[in-house]
């Protein structure tokens, strides 16, 4: 049996052109002004409300500091190594890290006693293994000795001490100059 449909062509009805809406195959972008046109303006006769807002500036880096009796604020900009004779550990997590060296006649400080860095928005305090111990008073809390190798999250206002009349003090944020 033979069919019909094997010589039967198919073709799509004819669009019909658009009357009123714009030929977008032949569209020209000129560069000239286009004073004419009402709601077009150049930049700088565009009302304010108009134009994109200005990019705002970079917020500047802000960082917890600390200070050791009345010595100089230090930025934890950079993880802080307190002690008698502070060194690098031999693997360094970041960037280069700060070495803060503190006075200690008996030797009650460690050679490199305590850690302390900011990270994100709290700052930790890390006693590194010290032969003579870590106290933490933070506010509102009975006064404690870390254990060796303990880290704890501090907060501003809180005071270390690691001996011989070293007391370091967590301040707040600071803008890095």
């Amino acid at each position: 049996m033979h069919s019909d449909l094997d010589d039967t062509m198919t073709a799509s009805p004819p669009v019909a052109a658009e009357a009123a809406g714009p030929d977008l195959e032949h569209t020209v972008v000129s560069n000239a002004p286009a004073r004419l046109d009402p709601h077009v303006w150049p930049a700088d006769e565009a009302p304010a409300a108009w134009l994109p807002p200005a990019p705002a500036a970079p917020p500047t880096p802000s960082y917890y500091g600390f200070r050791i009796g009345n010595s100089q604020i230090v930025l934890l900009d950079a993880i802080a190594y307190v002690g008698r004779k502070p060194s690098t550990p031999r693997v360094v997590r970041g960037g280069a890290p700060r070495l803060v060296r503190v006075q200690s006649p008996t030797q009650e400080v460690s050679s490199t006693h305590l850690e302390l860095r900011q990270v994100g928005s709290t700052v930790v305090a890390q006693d590194l293994h010290s032969t003579n111990g870590t106290k933490l008073a933070v506010p509102g809390h009975p006064v404690r000795a870390l254990r060796p190798g303990e880290s704890v999250v501090v907060t501003v206002g809180t005071l270390i001490d690691i001996g011989d009349r070293n007391v370091i003090e967590i301040l707040p944020l600071q803008e890095n100059p």
